[in-house]
């Protein structure tokens, strides 16, 4: 079945299956009028499982034609204006050529005698990056799979860092202390509204979950940076050790930023590593208006940025970036069949060498496509739009009595949920809290389950909220307008049959 490698024998053959995969995408893009079609788990797994791999279609027509039952038609449409669901964003063409021709040429930037001119394009997009943030002469980083690797990759250089200076500074003491005895008196510190890939880096790092500090948040949810400096001095009143202090530039339920520049100062008075994860936030590293919302993030130890959030990127497409390039030298390993030390010896630029993956793709290359055809500016642009439409959302919501908005947004996303008018404060008794948290999940199950928009759910201080989270600029105040009626309509339904029954 040598005619379905990709090789100069094929090329005609693959720019017509490839045209017709295109043109199937494009008409589905186009006829597209919901973000969902609604079709359960019940419905579609019997009809994947019913499907005998052993016995292939032949031809791409067969295949693309069974793709559409199985795939295509009941796919999440995230260009969809009414997908207000997760942090998920609408892609920008020029990202979709790159993906294009990645995929098609299948470099793997391990080594450079595999990627050549792929290596070098993605340390320069690592520098425009660390030089956009702040870092310094000294930065580097590396691309990466997405925030819940980079965070992990960031806080296993924090953790071998901390090692390092902590026993050098034993055995300058005179005192010989092991890595093993050090490890469970390592402490990460992060915000009670961070993301749970902290958690679950600690754990995988050897530290355990117990490691981790969790920091309350002020009424905006961003870190109370009073409560972390007494955590701070608390840790060492214990006998352990501040290994890192993890910020967030836009937490993924509040898109709120902490307080980066006292963060920064805290860290730096008790010598632990600051880690920003920016993952959602880092399309303020391009936008026009609103940069200064990340001041302080200049002086992190490490940076997380996830470009397939609020770059318009196709997933996946993050980095993890480092003030210092030398402590990437904590995730290197020489192999000889691979990357042996004489290759770094003599300036060969291996990415593995500062990797924490062996095959990666080359997806820097999308970005790559999008700075080359846009610029940053107009992804900054992009990203401006969808903040100043948040912010009119907020008004919106702050505006209904049918619902409680959480806090002002900071980026994109809004908290909130449906309060009947007895609950906002009128006369009679509203429903109980446990109906009314059950309303909030029926609505969202509801309107999934309809097509018409995708939202998303949270608990806030215990109780079930909605969650809009908002990356497309095509969405418009009138979208937000017409899903809250609509979410409203299922609420009331739901709590309407719940009281009749109950009566």
């Amino acid at each position: 079945m040598r005619s379905h490698l990709l090789n100069e024998t094929t090329a005609d053959e693959y720019r017509r299956t490839v045209t017709e995969g295109v043109e199937r995408v494009a008409a589905k893009l186009a006829a597209t009028q919901r973000p969902h079609t609604g079709i359960s788990v019940d419905e579609l797994a019997p009809v994947i499982g019913g499907i005998d791999l052993d016995r292939p279609l032949g031809n791409a027509a067969a295949a693309l034609d069974e793709l559409e039952d199985v795939y295509l038609r009941d796919a999440v449409y995230f260009h969809h204006p009414r997908y207000l669901g997760h942090l998920n964003c609408p892609v920008v063409i020029p990202a979709v050529v790159g993906e294009a021709v990645l995929s098609a040429v299948n470099s793997s930037l391990d080594t450079w005698d595999q990627s050549i001119g792929g290596t070098l394009i993605e340390r320069r997009l690592i520098d425009w990056t660390a030089r956009r943030i702040g870092l310094g002469e000294g930065a580097d980083g590396i691309f990466t799979s997405g925030g819940s690797q980079s965070n992990f990759h960031a806080l296993l250089l924090a953790r071998d860092e901390a090692c390092r200076i902590v026993m050098k500074r034993a055995l300058d003491a005179g005192t010989e202390l092991s890595k093993a005895e050090l490890l469970p008196k390592l402490r990460i510190f992060t915000s009670e509204a961070s993301h749970f890939s902290v958690q679950k880096s600690a754990a995988m790092l050897g530290l355990g979950y117990e490691a981790v500090i969790a920091v309350p948040v002020d009424r905006a949810r961003r870190m109370d940076t009073s409560v972390l400096a007494l955590e701070l001095e608390n840790c060492a009143a214990e006998g352990h050790f501040p290994m890192a202090v993890v910020a967030t530039a836009g937490t993924t339920d509040f898109g709120s930023i902490d307080p980066l520049p006292e963060i920064a100062r805290l860290a730096s008075e008790h010598s632990a590593w600051m880690h920003v994860d920016a993952a959602y936030g880092c399309g303020l590293l391009v936008s026009p208006t609103r940069r200064h919302l990340l001041d302080g993030i200049e002086h992190a130890d490490s940076v997380t940025v996830d470009y397939h959030k609020s770059f318009f990127q196709p997933v996946s497409s993050s980095a993890m970036l480092v003030r210092d390039r030398d402590t990437l030298a904590h995730a290197t390993y020489h192999a000889d069949y691979l990357n042996p030390r004489r290759m770094a010896e003599e300036r060969i630029p291996n990415q593995v060498d500062k990797s924490i993956q062996t095959t990666r793709r080359f997806d820097a290359l999308k970005l790559w496509m999008t700075l080359r055809i846009m610029g940053a500016d107009a992804v900054g642009s992009l990203f401006d739009e969808v903040v100043g439409l948040a912010a009119a959302g907020w008004e919106i919501l702050d505006a209904d009595p049918r619902f409680e908005v959480v806090v002002r947004p900071q980026l994109s996303t809004l908290v909130f949920r449906y309060v009947p008018a007895a609950e906002a404060g009128e006369a009679g008794a509203g429903p109980r809290p446990e109906l009314l948290d059950e309303a909030q999940l029926h609505a969202r199950k509801a309107l999934f389950a309809s097509g018409e928009a995708v939202v998303a759910g949270t608990k806030v201080d215990g109780k079930q909220y909605l969650k809009f989270t908002l990356l497309n600029p095509q969405t418009t105040t009138a979208d937000i307008t017409a899903v809250l009626d609509l979410i409203a309509a299922h609420a009331e339904q739901f709590l309407g049959e719940s009281l009749a029954v109950h009566r």
